[in-house]
């Protein structure tokens, strides 16, 4: 969610004259920042922020910018958000790319306005490079020079650091174990689907759609294609339809949105095998294995932003608090850090800010370390792709594998794919 002109976003522009040299320097204007991998709870923290500062939140979720599809984006409801006013939330047309150049420029004229009310801008979402993106975006524009290109030499050593933000930024990053963000990537997939997940994708689902722009390249959407495709046009006895014949097709889908719609949960909760469940089966299963793939980049992302640009990011830990789901936890062990690292902040207290590398509340409790990284091959279902052991384990467990195993076992084609 970054937008783009020529305004730089973070960085400051480089001026001066040789008749300044040493002017006064000007304290900048103070941004706080919550990120973190999805499912963590940020934009529950961010709610919560606004019971001890004066806040205005600046959405900053690639996804949670366009209009539409707020039950697979995972939109903050209205009622939940508590009269805390919400920027760039659902106000992009869902055909539209918004780029980080985008998010950009309409970022810097909201957080001026924030601060000309004396109030605290906080930025929060999961897309955490495009923050990262307005800084190389802006060195562009300053020197010409590709990140690609800086990123292999010894020339990007200041690129991207916080000293040369055009804000003082206070990062926090909501975080929790990696299991227990996988259990939650399940059942929030799970509560999507019963709360109407596939309605939202039926109703922006276009043959012909470009799922690499907008709102369609959201992790939901893709997935669902070839269910759509068989249950739209063979449940209307249409064979085969051309599909450069638009007007057709498009009938044809308006024609199966009302049956699609009612019969969705019949499909998944009937006995029995055929195609269309497994259809359906395989791709929930695929969101969910997508959505797990885009917590472990986001944590990477994370690391690499505190290890090559040396952002100062105080973690809170939620992971107890997710664990136990008690508001009482989740106050004690990720709010009131929270509060404590931002009211420092505000008020330049550094000595009272927790170390960046030490995790706030639950300092004792280690996040369990997986193997992210190794690399596992599923041939029972198409040669599909794992990243790390846990993954693998959560793929094996997931409906359509089981079923796919079981009927090789039954043909007695299972040692082939062993």
């Amino acid at each position: 969610m970054e937008s783009g002109s020529e305004t730089q976003f973070l960085l400051n522009p480089k001026s001066g004259s040789a008749e300044e040299e040493n002017p006064k320097p000007k304290a900048k204007p103070k941004v706080v920042v919550v990120m973190g991998p999805t499912g963590s709870g940020k934009s529950r923290l961010s709610v919560d922020l606004a019971s001890h500062f004066p806040i205005e939140i600046i959405n900053s979720d690639s996804m949670q910018v366009y209009k539409g599809l707020d039950v697979l984006t995972n939109k903050i409801p209205l009622e939940d958000q508590k009269g805390v006013p919400h920027h760039l939330l659902g106000i992009v047309s869902p055909d539209i790319e918004f780029t980080a150049k985008d998010f950009r420029d309409a970022a810097i004229p909201l957080i001026k306005d924030i601060l000309s009310r004396n109030r605290v801008p906080v930025i929060v979402g999961g897309t955490n490079y495009y923050i990262q993106i307005n800084k190389y975006l802006s060195l562009y524009a300053s020197f010409g020079v590709l990140p690609s290109k800086l990123l292999q030499e010894t020339a990007m050593e200041n690129w991207g650091r916080v000293d040369n933000c055009r804000y003082n930024c206070c990062f926090i990053c909501v975080d929790a174990s990696l299991p227990l963000l996988d259990q939650y990537v399940e059942q929030r997939v799970d509560h999507m689907v019963d709360a109407g997940l596939l309605n939202e994708v039926y109703d922006i689902y276009n043959l012909n759609a470009d799922y690499t722009r907008g709102l369609r390249q959201a992790i939901g959407v893709r997935e669902f294609e070839d269910f759509l495709r068989v249950h739209l046009f063979e449940g209307q006895n249409c064979k085969e339809i051309d599909s450069t014949d638009d007007r057709h097709s498009q009938m044809s889908i308006n024609k199966a949105g009302k049956l699609l719609k009612e019969n969705m949960k019949e499909i998944l909760n009937s006995s029995g095998e055929n195609q269309l469940k497994l259809l359906l089966e395989e791709a929930i299963d695929r969101v969910k294995a997508n959505t797990r793939r885009l917590v472990r980049r986001q944590k990477r992302r994370l690391s690499r932003l505190q290890t090559l640009f040396g952002w100062n990011i105080h973690y809170v830990d939620a992971t107890e608090s997710l664990l136990c789901v008690s508001n009482d936890s989740w106050t004690a062990h990720v709010v009131e850090p929270s509060v404590k690292i931002i009211r420092s902040y505000l008020n330049e207290d550094a000595s009272l800010v927790p170390d960046s590398k030490t995790r706030s509340g639950t300092e004792g409790l280690k996040l369990i370390q997986r193997d992210l990284w190794t690399r596992y091959e599923c041939k029972a279902c198409g040669n599909r792709v794992l990243r790390g052991a846990h993954e693998w384990e959560q793929h094996k467990q997931c409906r359509g594998h089981r079923k796919r195993i079981s009927s090789l076992r039954k043909s007695g084609n299972f040692c082939s794919v062993e």
